[in-house]
């Protein structure tokens, strides 16, 4: 099993970026895919997540509304679209997999992921 998290970068404020997960070895529509982000120093934070069977989405009260989470089934890939970026964005992204039948309330505990990709560095210049 393998998450490969990608697309971070240097971004200004105001602007875009897209986040990839591509997954391998499971079947992530069987998965509910999670984005977290850390910054140096703090605890990881939960971002956003979506269970690919039922499309159904969760977000942080911080990035809603301009952060928008997806799944590609036939890529086996989970997409983090990042707009209206802010300084206090920039942080270490991490992609995660949690069983299906985690229940909606317990979406945002990363201690229920069962797989982590490696972080890919988002970063906001005011």
């Amino acid at each position: 099993v393998q998450l490969q998290a990608s697309g971070g970068g240097l971004v200004q404020a105001g602007g875009s970026l897209r986040l990839s997960c591509a997954a391998s070895g499971f079947t992530p529509s069987r998965y509910i895919m999670a984005w977290f982000r850390q910054e140096p120093l703090k605890e990881r934070e939960f971002v956003a997540a979506i269970r690919w069977r039922s499309n159904s989405v969760y977000y942080a009260d911080s990035v809603k509304g301009r952060f928008t989470i997806s799944g590609d089934t036939a890529e086996n890939t989970a997409y983090l679209q990042m707009n209206s970026l802010k300084p206090e964005d920039t942080a270490v992204y991490y992609c995660a997999a949690a069983r299906s039948s985690l229940a909606y309330t317990t979406w945002d505990r990363q201690r229920e992921y069962d797989y982590w990709g490696q972080g890919t560095q988002v970063t906001v210049s005011s």
